[in-house]
């Protein structure tokens, strides 16, 4: 014990590392339908290491918080702004529910068991994780004309019960939201993830990294010509299923370079490529298939192309293609679209809309002289661009600096809404801007990951002693209150949520409870049950509502308690 205290103390991040790997070890045990998870595990190895006695910097965990909470906020920007007007409705329900309750349940709390009004905000602060609650109950109580020792006392109670209930405020938010709330409902939440994911994309298929389809859309097949007298431009035109293109032609074992006017003569052998049906059509009216010939290989490429050219924004597929010369479109096609971050498919009525990303398929010359007409390149980079995301940490971190004060009463997002709304800001600019922002998914997911669990570990290594020892000096009972300030208002939103609201997805539905709880950690544990980005929209718009209506709570817990 005295090597590992001797240990972390002269390296205290060893400690949070040691929080990491531990939790995570911890979390992967199952126990019938319940897994901890590698969120909640970090916070309670953390406790258990913070007995040792560990001191660390704040900073770090401030930094941890920024970097997770940003780059959630990046990866679901262009989808939440998109969603906002149309979905938010049931979002303010369920945080202005859960505020409520939250308030109810801490005052019932206060006058059943005779606390006095500090250790009811602390009860909020800690039960309900919204740590700002502290400064907003604290400003209170010096407002009640007490005298300055009694004030001193109370401050005091409201951190004692934060200490005492923040560690299981975060922990128990995770049990809720993760296990509770799919086992009411009876749904699992990544099958209605999946679903839901399914629904955004409208029938377009994703793969996966290192998944591709067995029959691909667009291919390319070599065949004989059996017979003489048509010309390249002939045979393409009569194309019926769609356009097929004749990339290259062997005759007599020399290739012949491809012009629209020469003449094709029995035995050619000649490359089609275009989409599969059509190419198949087509290949019958030429002759006879062939496995393979040499020399008749030709490098296809895909490109991601932003369309900016004001000509084809907002108009359709079919009158874009209808407006371009033979010259410009022959041999490219669009395999894809993408739009806000969300596959669409593509119709001859699709209306393309500025941001849109066309992903073209064809041959390296014909593909940049497309992409030269409609957009600029989205170059593949494992780059991430830090001058972009440097600056929108910083810009979040100013925004939750902002302080907006209604009577005596201040609001003000934090550092940590702050960053959510500027992540929010800049994913959806790097939706608008593809030529600037990159953040590769791996980079994205490691800042989620390492930020959520850091945070977690860091609070229970800061907070985990004096839990642990405010329990043992003041009994179980402050504890136990917290852990039903913790769980009745989370149950009541998810009976409301279920019999009010309706939700039929609970992917949706927990996403939107962890947010109106302002309950990170189980949020964390939400997106990896998910395996998607789904549940982070309506986390967004109830966490920007939690963040004010859950500060609110403590001067109101001091007026009513």
């Amino acid at each position: 014990m005295d090597l590992l205290k001797s240990i972390f103390h002269q390296s205290p991040e060893a400690a949070l590392f040691a929080s990491l790997a531990l939790g995570y070890w911890v979390g992967k045990f199952r126990f019938g339908s319940f897994q901890l998870g590698g969120v909640a595990g970090s916070l309670l190895a953390a406790v258990l290491i913070s007995q040792i006695g560990i001191q660390i910097d704040s900073g770090i965990k401030a930094v941890l918080f920024a970097l997770f909470i940003y780059a959630v906020g990046f990866e679901s920007g262009p989808q939440f702004f998109n969603s906002l007007g149309r979905h938010s409705v049931k979002e303010i329900m369920m945080a202005v529910v859960v505020a409520l309750s939250g308030l109810i349940t801490v005052v019932v709390i206060a006058r059943v068991f005779g606390l006095d009004k500090g250790l009811a905000a602390g009860l909020a602060a800690g039960g309900l994780t919204q740590s700002a609650i502290i400064g907003t109950a604290g400003s209170a109580i010096e407002k009640l004309g007490l005298s300055g020792e009694e004030v001193q006392r109370m401050q005091a109670n409201v951190a004692i019960g934060y200490a005492v209930t923040y560690i299981f405020g975060s922990f128990g938010a995770i049990i809720m939201c993760v296990n509770v709330l799919p086992w009411i409902t009876r749904r699992n939440i990544r099958d209605d993830a999946v679903q839901a994911e399914q629904e955004q994309l409208k029938g377009v298929r994703v793969y996966g990294v290192g998944e591709s389809p067995a029959a691909p859309d667009l291919v390319g097949r070599i065949f004989r010509v059996a017979q003489s007298g048509k010309t390249v431009a002939d045979l393409e035109a009569e194309g019926t299923q769609g356009r097929v293109t004749v990339e290259r032609i062997q005759r007599k074992n020399a290739l012949v370079g491809v012009d629209p006017s020469l003449v094709l003569e029995a035995g050619d052998i000649i490359l089609l490529v275009g989409r599969r049906s059509a190419v198949v059509s087509l290949g019958k009216l030429v002759g006879d298939e062939l496995p393979g010939a040499q020399g008749m290989d030709v490098v296809m490429v895909r490109r991601d192309v932003a369309i900016s050219n004001s000509q084809y924004l907002n108009r359709c597929v079919k009158d874009i293609l209808d407006s371009l010369s033979q010259d410009l479109k022959h041999g490219v096609y669009a395999e894809g679209l993408i739009r806000a971050g969300s596959p669409v498919p593509i119709t001859a009525q699709t209306m393309v809309m500025p941001g849109d990303v066309v992903t073209l398929f064809g041959t390296p010359q014909d593909v940049q002289k497309a992409a030269q007409a409609a957009g600029p390149i989205i170059v593949p980079s494992d780059k991430t661009d830090w001058v972009f995301h440097g600056f929108g940490i910083v810009v979040g971190l100013l925004i939750g600096l902002l302080v907006l004060r209604i009577g005596a009463i201040p609001i003000t997002l934090g550092s940590g809404g702050g960053a959510l709304l500027s992540g929010l800001l800049f994913g959806w600019w790097r939706s608008r801007k593809h030529t600037m922002g990159n953040m590769p998914t791996s980079a994205s997911t490691l800042l989620r990951d390492l930020g959520l669990a850091g945070f977690v570990a860091m609070v229970g290594l800061q907070s985990g002693q004096q839990a642990v020892s405010t329990v043992m000096e003041q009994g179980l009972t402050l504890f136990m209150l917290g852990v039903l300030v913790t769980i009745i208002p989370l149950l009541i939103a998810i009976l409301f949520g279920k019999y009010v609201l309706r939700y039929d997805n609970v992917a949706v539905f927990a996403g939107s409870l962890s947010g109106a709880r302002s309950a990170n950690p189980a949020f964390g544990e939400v997106l990896d049950k998910a395996g998607n980005s789904i549940p982070t929209t309506p986390f967004a718009i109830t966490y920007a509502l939690a963040n004010v209506f859950l500060t609110l709570l403590g001067p109101l817990v001091i007026a009513f308690a």
